[in-house]
C-alpha cells in the first residue's frame, strides 16, 4: 500500500512549483478563475529569515487541487537564470482528502522536494515556525519547527540579502476553478535582519488578496491576521 505521504509527495512536485513572484498578482476579477489564488502578506525589504505561529482554524475543504498556508522566501524566477528557487514551511491539505499536513518544501533550479513533517494537524493547533538563513553561511538555510530545526542545512545560491519573505494562504484548484475553503491565522509575523535572527515585527509590506480570498486583521499588531476563502 503507498502511503499518503508519498502521493503527496509526487503531487507537490508538481503543484507547488508555480510560487508567487516577488511582486507579482493575479489579475482576474473571479474567484477561481486562475489556478492559484493568495492572500497574505510580502515583506517589502529583503531579509535573512521569517518567523510565525500558525494554526488552522478550521478543517479545509478541498474539492481540487490544495490548499495551503506558509511562510517563506524565494519564488518562481528567483533562481539564478530565473529558474524557480525557494524554502517555505506551513501547512497544507490535498484533494481528495482534508486531512492538514505540515510540512517544508524546497525547491532548486527549479526542482522541488516536499518533507511533510506531521499528519493531522487539528483545527486550533499552534506551531511556530521559522526560514532562517545560518549563522556564518551566507545562503544557506534552515528549516524550525517550534524551536527544532527540521531540515538540513541547504544552500540556495545567491539569496543572501536577496529574497523578500512572505506569509501567504494559497488555493491551487488545477484549472478547474475550483474555490477551495480555508482558514489559517498567522501571529506575530517577524523577519529576521541578520543571519540566525535579530527578529522583528513585519511592518512593511505589500498585500496579497485575490477574488475570493481574504486577508482579515484580527490584532492590533499588524503583522497577526487570519487568511481565509470567503
Amino acid at each position: 500500500m503507498v502511503r499518503i505521504s508519498s502521493i503527496l509527495a509526487l503531487l507537490s512536485a508538481v503543484v507547488f512549483l508555480v510560487a508567487p513572484a516577488q511582486g507579482s498578482k493575479p489579475s482576474s476579477t473571479a474567484c477561481g478563475a486562475d489556478e492559484f489564488a493568495y492572500a497574505g502578506f510580502q515583506a517589502d525589504t529583503t531579509a535573512h529569515g521569517v518567523r510565525t505561529t500558525i494554526a488552522p482554524l478550521s478543517v479545509p475543504n478541498v474539492a481540487d487541487g490544495h490548499v495551503a498556508g506558509w511562510i517563506g522566501v524565494g519564488g518562481a524566477v528567483a533562481a539564478p537564470g530565473g529558474k524557480a528557487e525557494w524554502l517555505q514551511t506551513g501547512l497544507a491539505s490535498f484533494s481528495p482528502y482534508n486531512t492538514i499536513y505540515l510540512y517544508y518544501e524546497v525547491t532548486i533550479a527549479g526542482h522541488t522536494r516536499y518533507r511533510e513533517i506531521k499528519a493531522d494537524v487539528q483545527p486550533g493547533e499552534k506551531h511556530d515556525l521559522a526560514v532562517l538563513e545560518v549563522q556564518g553561511h551566507n545562503s544557506s538555510w534552515r528549516v524550525w519547527v517550534d524551536g527544532n530545526a527540521v531540515s538540513p542545512v541547504i544552500h540556495l545560491p545567491k539569496s543572501h540579502d536577496n529574497w523578500y519573505p512572505q506569509a501567504l494562504a494559497e488555493n491551487w484548484n488545477g484549472g478547474t476553478g475550483t474555490c477551495n475553503s480555508y482558514a489559517y491565522r498567522f501571529t506575530n509575523v517577524r523577519l529576521a535582519h541578520a543571519n540566525g535572527g535579530a527578529w522583528q515585527t513585519l511592518k512593511e509590506r505589500s498585500l496579497f488578496e485575490d477574488p475570493g480570498y481574504q486577508v482579515v486583521q484580527t490584532s492590533r499588531i499588524p503583522s497577526t491576521f487570519v487568511a481565509t476563502s470567503l
